[in-house]
């Protein structure tokens, strides 16, 4: 298992009109937590689309359970429990301190750019991630 604690503070302008961080605004954190998580193993996505792969989403799971406010300090954590092969799978859960505010699960797949079809996780990732299972 693969593991990554990223801080987001909530912006006033990723608010609603009940103070609450909106629903909308966590998927932007999941990717910031995701982007950092491979950056953290030594792997950037740009580095990741300049070797002609890409990465879409094709399933976004979450279930809100509290809300975060403006100002809040909260931590995303980042974990991928199964090695990567055509897909990777990223679990997310956010936390203000200690209290769960929601828990997120999101699946990409790698993709040749060239020819739009799924592949295998290129080898390099693979090595990677090897150390944590």
């Amino acid at each position: 298992m693969y593991a990554t604690e990223t801080i987001i503070r909530v912006r006033y302008a990723e608010t609603d009109k009940m103070g609450y961080c909106y629903y909308g605004n966590y998927a932007q954190y999941f990717e910031v937590a995701r982007v950092e998580a491979l950056r953290n193993l030594g792997i950037s996505y740009k580095s990741i689309e300049e070797s002609g792969v890409i990465l879409p989403v094709i399933k976004y799971n979450i279930e809100y359970k509290k809300p975060a406010y403006y100002d809040d300090e909260i931590t995303v954590r980042c974990i991928v429990d199964k090695m990567p092969n055509v897909k990777i799978v990223f679990n997310y859960q956010t936390f203000k301190g200690s209290l769960l505010l929601n828990e997120a699960q999101t699946t990409l797949v790698f993709v040749d750019q060239n020819t739009n079809k799924p592949i295998q996780a290129p080898k390099y990732i693979l090595d990677k991630f090897k150390t944590y299972f």
